[in-house]
């Protein structure tokens, strides 16, 4: 599917096209908070990053998020972004998923809906959907603090790197008209994992009006992988001038160190290795400030048209 940026887009404060699990394309505008229509004006939010390391009990799996829900809650954060594969992680190869994968409306979602209405609190999270007649997709999804799920985001770029075919198992998502989840002047957009290492991809969100990334992972341990979970971070932050906000999983399968970047990629908050939950403020004011002195992004000549190479 191939898709062009609009003028209309690249000036940001516009509704955005997209698709909530296997519906109908919808027009939304979020409001992170409530994931609503947006009304409010706010300069600022405060945002948590949890991670763990996700098993083969799915039920086991929703304990530990519940865990880092009422932390994230009890720290005063409006959103919560939890890890890729939240729901089942493990060494097997990547076709077992379609056995365990879940619809949005199965336990695992809406027990994290459940709890997202009664502690008010905004969560992004990292599941495997099922997809009736085919392949699972690696899914993102954006659940309000009514508990009603307001957004997905399908896995674009799979893994199939390192000796790993996440394709073997994972059905890759539609190139979709990105949409963002808005507080006030903060705009965010996601990504997932693997999709760090396609720096076209962030830039294509920010085109679209983001200034925060979300990025839930599961980054795989191995030699040099932390490094390049630590650089690739805080690149995108910096040639995007935007806030990234990382979720990974732990060990033993992947390297912990969630991070939360500001626009300058300097890191303002680190999870280190063991499980847990990690805050920022974001604050609109360092942004523009940052993109006063850095005014990277009004200098570009080139754009972003999605759409594979040719013979790929």
């Amino acid at each position: 599917m191939l898709t062009v940026l609009t003028l209309a887009a690249l000036s940001g404060g516009v509704k955005y096209k997209g698709h909530i699990g296997r519906t109908a394309p919808l027009v939304w505008e979020y409001s992170v908070g409530r994931l609503k229509p947006v009304h409010g004006k706010g300069s600022s939010m405060r945002i948590a990053s949890g991670q763990f390391s996700a098993g083969i009990d799915s039920a086991l799996n929703l304990r530990e998020v519940s865990g880092l829900m009422k932390t994230a809650a009890d720290g005063g954060a409006e959103l919560l972004v939890l890890p890729e594969s939240s729901l089942y992680a493990s060494s097997e190869p990547p076709s077992v998923l379609s056995a365990v994968a879940e619809s949005l409306q199965g336990p695992f979602i809406s027990g994290i809906a459940g709890l997202a209405k009664d502690l008010g609190l905004s969560v992004v999270v990292g599941t495997a959907e099922a997809h009736e007649g085919g392949l699972p997709y690696n899914t993102l999804v954006a659940i309000n603090s009514n508990g009603e799920i307001t957004g997905t985001y399908r896995k674009i770029h799979l893994y199939d790197a390192f000796g790993y075919r996440e394709s073997d198992g994972i059905l890759a998502g539609e190139i979709l008209p990105p949409f963002l989840l808005t507080f006030g002047e903060l705009r965010l957009g996601t990504l997932t994992c693997y999709d760090l290492r396609f720096p076209e991809s962030a830039r294509y969100l920010v085109d679209a009006g983001a200034n925060v990334l979300l990025l839930p992972a599961m980054w795989i341990s191995g030699p040099g992988k932390e490094d390049h979970w630590n650089t690739l971070v805080r690149a995108r932050a910096i040639e995007n001038t935007s806030y990234v906000v990382t979720a990974n999983q732990t060990g033993p399968l992947a390297t912990g160190y969630s991070i939360i970047v500001d626009p300058f990629g300097v890191v303002i908050a680190n999870a280190g290795e063991a499980p847990g939950v990690v805050f920022a403020d974001l604050d609109i004011e360092r942004l523009a400030a940052v993109r006063r002195k850095v005014p990277s992004l009004v200098h570009r000549r080139f754009r972003i048209v999605p759409g594979g190479l040719p013979g790929a």
